[in-house]
């Protein structure tokens, strides 16, 4: 007998949950307001007119089963990819492939590794990034991927032990908010639709999923409540949103952890009123992975499409599937509702120019095998499943240029760069290779070897990877350098006997890595444990530096290290920051440390003396009882330098810090006001709702089609399994009024008002936020006698008691020939001026003294003036 397809009740499923109410258990604990309806898409929004109206055309011609399948995930391994959506055959639409993409393609051979958002970064270069994110939309395309995973904004980087913060690009919002722009215009020009994550305030590991956190031992029964306040959020999390949605991303993914006590997949404040309202997000909103708790209240909140579809991995069970098909039958779910998520999924696809004729999926997430099942879980279908594609093309290059423009020189007292070295000696595990190879651990889950990426869903399979060992013995026998090499850190005598010999020139390699939750390395649950350097590197750094006297250190690592101990040693003659640089590890170290590339990294967050200095960090410990752990963030926007300039505590290495071989001048800061008119709130109503015809409410419609197709073990369908609504259900409440069910206002598809702070069809806000109030220019003069690349940075200080001394709105990074001088421009926006005002809800620019500051790093700011 053919199993069950509705084993859960539509209403018990799809309740609106007590975390959207202000009383959450009766324990006062901080809520989320109720926002409703759930936005729909506006035929006018920028860049958006063209794929609406393709898209219009297409979702008209669909029946309701058709819809809830391209918006259901097929279930966990019921695909070739990590996510698949059911197909739309009677049209010509094949099943859309979602697959993992931060520094490249998961689960595939023949793909690139890129060095990592916040390696890229690194480099404070817009053009480097957009090409990475072009690249990586490329290799997508190739493999027949759909939709890219990627880029990331969260975590931003609020503690510097989160364990994804190295997929991110930096906890400053404009640096991230740039990095991803520039990403997703780079993958949608290649094709693929982008996909901005983790959205909102997933800023740690611990607790961000209860069966996860279980099996760790810790007894809870919610995920963690990310708390935040208005102000907050808009000025620091969800800023490079906004920079996501103007860059036209096609699609957003909504997080694991909840939002002041709502679970982000059902969270309608931040889903409906916040992206899809504010923002005017014109793509659709996905579930990450089992993030989905709800049937009829995240559709209801705003979610557009699960995945992978399934309620836990390979249970054939959904929260929608044929719960949604009934949803609509019976009116939970409003029709203009599921004709908006088809809408937002086809009008992404059209967006990046993708066609019914797409490409074909030429690989196997399961299985590196060439035959195997194309249903993986059900063992059915075999058939050639992997083609071995190779998509790396001549990306090897630019990988290397960004890895090494994304090194940080953090300090040099002049035995950098390398000139052919009588005798270089190299120390420490992390110049060498992982004796099982580069991808011997499951989703790179260990730390063995070089460190060329971070562990978790972001990782991606080495095509190959250069170690600096490797790489610099190459250049060594070139040069007719004399080269040894301990790739160990517990090699001590033999480490000493090697360095402490006349001529030595030193290299220590030493990292420290992270990852996502479900992998634990070394009791590093995802989040890292310290600001350590692993396998004993501080003690490794410290004897060679005490055996040495020009010891060099090159730190590969997921974030900021303290370096305390050891950074002031005179020994200690240099410092680099080489990040997670991908398969060109050593190639690209080689470039930085033998002058080939002049040093021009900056760092993208900031080295404290200690782990305290930071002023935030991971919940380790849950603080609720087995209910939610409460993640108060009561730090508002003082992360990183800005709470360290507000706490007025020292550092090692600021943020935006880096050295070059050259020397620059900074002078002549000039600022012109422009000619921007007042503001004006926005005003006016929306369209109504769109829908595109009635549909059959004959239940004997929306059976398993049995003889057309085979029935899939665990495949997740749309169909119903009864003629007979309640037994279909199984809901024993079945029939009760839905004024009972939803929350007021969940079905009106009546015109809406426009908030004072939103665009009228111009997705990212009010368009008045983006006038140039002021071009800001200086001149910058290389001083020294080599070519270099400097990063001149733009900040301002608004002025508040309580705002940050200073905060980033602007940079360049420019060549300048030696003697040269060099004109950098930027201009200030209104958006750069405002702060978020929680009464009137809207950026309103304050009567506080403004001024604006031109230099080559947070606190290494020498030119300034005031805004009149």
């Amino acid at each position: 007998m053919r199993p069950t397809l509705i084993e859960f009740s539509l209403l018990a499923l799809g309740g609106i949950p007590a975390a959207n109410c202000q009383q959450i258990h009766g324990r006062g604990l901080a809520s989320s307001d109720p926002f409703y309806p759930s936005p729909w898409m506006d035929p006018q929004a920028d860049g958006w007119e063209e794929a609406y109206a393709k898209a219009k055309a297409f979702v008209s011609q669909m029946t309701l089963l058709e819809k809830v399948n391209l918006t259901t995930g097929v279930g966990w391994q019921g695909g070739q990819c990590v996510g698949n959506t059911g197909s739309v055959p009677r049209l010509g639409l094949r099943e859309l492939c979602l697959q993992d993409a931060p520094v490249g393609l998961r689960f595939t051979d023949y793909n690139s590794v890129f060095p990592s958002g916040q390696t890229t970064a690194a480099t404070f270069d817009k053009g480097l990034m957009y090409r990475r994110g072009k690249a990586m939309g490329e290799e997508h395309k190739g493999k027949g991927v759909n939709i890219a995973l990627g880029p990331v904004a969260g975590p931003i980087g609020r503690a510097p032990e989160g364990g994804r913060n190295w997929e991110g690009f930096s906890p400053d919002p404009v640096l991230t908010g740039i990095g991803m722009a520039e990403t997703i215009k780079g993958i949608q020009d290649a094709g693929v639709i982008a996909c901005a994550k983790h959205f909102i305030a997933n800023e740690q590991e611990h607790f961000r999923q209860v069966g996860e956190a279980q099996g760790y031992g810790y007894d809870i029964s919610e995920t963690l409540s990310s708390n935040i306040d208005d102000k907050t959020m808009h000025e620091l999390y969800l800023w490079p949103f906004v920079d996501a949605v103007r860059a036209g991303v096609g699609s957003v993914m909504c997080s694991y952890q909840q939002i002041n006590n709502s679970y982000g997949c059902q969270n309608s404040k931040v889903l409906n009123d916040l992206l899809k309202n504010e923002l005017g997000f014109q793509g659709f909103v996905m579930s990450d992975w089992q993030a989905q708790h709800t049937g009829v209240a995240s559709a209801a909140a705003g979610l557009d499409m699960t995945m992978p579809g399934d309620t836990e991995f390979n249970t054939g069970l959904s929260y929608w599937g044929t719960n949604l098909t009934l949803g609509v039958l019976n009116g939970t779910v409003p029709e203009y509702r599921i004709d908006d998520m088809a809408m937002r999924i086809m009008a992404a696809f059209f967006k990046v120019g993708q066609t019914l004729d797409q490409p074909p999926i030429n690989f196997d997430s399961w299985t590196l095998d060439t035959n195997g099942p194309l249903y993986y879980y059900a063992n059915e279908g075999h058939q050639q499943i992997n083609w071995h594609v190779d998509v790396r093309a001549n990306h090897a290059s630019l990988i290397r240029e960004v890895a090494a423009k994304g090194t940080v020189l953090l300090k040099n007292t002049g035995s950098l760069p390398l000139n052919k070295p009588k005798f270089l000696a190299v120390v420490g595990e992390d110049a060498g290779a992982n004796p099982a190879g580069p991808n011997s651990c499951p989703d790179r889950g260990c730390d063995d070897g070089t460190l060329g990426m971070g562990w978790g869903s972001g990782s991606s399979n080495f095509p190959y990877l250069i170690t600096p060992d490797a790489a610099l013995q190459a250049q060594a026998i070139k040069d007719g350098t004399r080269y040894e090499s301990i790739l160990s850190n517990y090699q001590s005598a033999a480490t000493k006997s090697l360095v402490s010999q006349a001529n030595a020139t030193a290299i220590v390699f030493v990292n420290a890595n992270s990852g996502e939750g479900y992998i634990n390395v070394d009791g590093n649950e995802g989040d890292r444990k310290n600001l350590t350097l692993w396998h004993d590197g501080d003690a490794l750094i410290k004897n060679v530096s005490s055996w040495c006297p020009n010891t060099i250190v090159v730190i590969h690592s997921t974030g900021p290290v303290l370096v305390t101990e050891w950074y002031d040693s005179p020994n200690v003659t240099a410092i680099l920051w080489a990040g997670v640089p991908g398969q060109e590890s050593g190639n690209s170290i080689v470039e930085i440390l033998y002058g080939k590339t002049n040093p021009s990294g900056r760092s993208p967050f900031t080295w404290g003396a200690t782990r305290e200095s930071y002023g935030t960090d991971v919940m380790y410990e849950p603080n609720n009882g087995k209910g939610a752990p409460q993640q108060d963030f009561s730090e508002g926007v003082m992360i990183d330098y800005r709470y360290f300039d507000h706490a007025d505590t020292p550092v090692i290495y600021e943020f935006g810090h880096g050295l070059s071989y050259t020397t620059f001048k900074y002078s002549n800061l000039q600022v012109q006001k422009s000619g921007a008119g007042t503001y004006k709130p926005t005003s006016g109503t929306t369209i109504p709702a769109p829908t595109f015809g009635n549909f059959s409410t004959d239940l004997k419609d929306y059976q398993f089609p049995s003889g057309e197709f085979p029935y899939i073990l665990k495949y997740v369908y749309p169909y119903l399994n009864s003629t007979d609504a309640a037994e279909a259900s199984m809901d024993p409440h079945y029939g009760q009024t839905v004024d009972k069910f939803l929350p007021p206002h969940a079905t009106d598809g009546e015109a809406q008002p426009l908030l004072r702070s939103a665009g009228k069809s111009s997705p990212g806000g009010n368009r008045q936020l983006y006038d140039t109030l002021y071009t800001v220019t200086a001149e910058i003069t290389n001083t020294g006698s080599v070519v270099g690349n400097e990063v001149p940075q733009l900040y301002v200080s608004l002025g508040g008691p309580d705002e940050p001394k200073v905060v980033l709105r602007a940079f360049d990074r420019v060549r300048i020939d030696p003697g040269q001088t060099t004109r950098f421009r930027a201009t200030l926006t209104r958006r750069d001026l405002s702060n978020w005002d929680p009464v009137v809800q809207d950026w309103v620019v304050s009567s506080h003294p403004k001024t604006v500051y031109v230099g080559c790093s947070s606190r290494k700011l020498p030119l300034s003036a005031v805004l009149a």
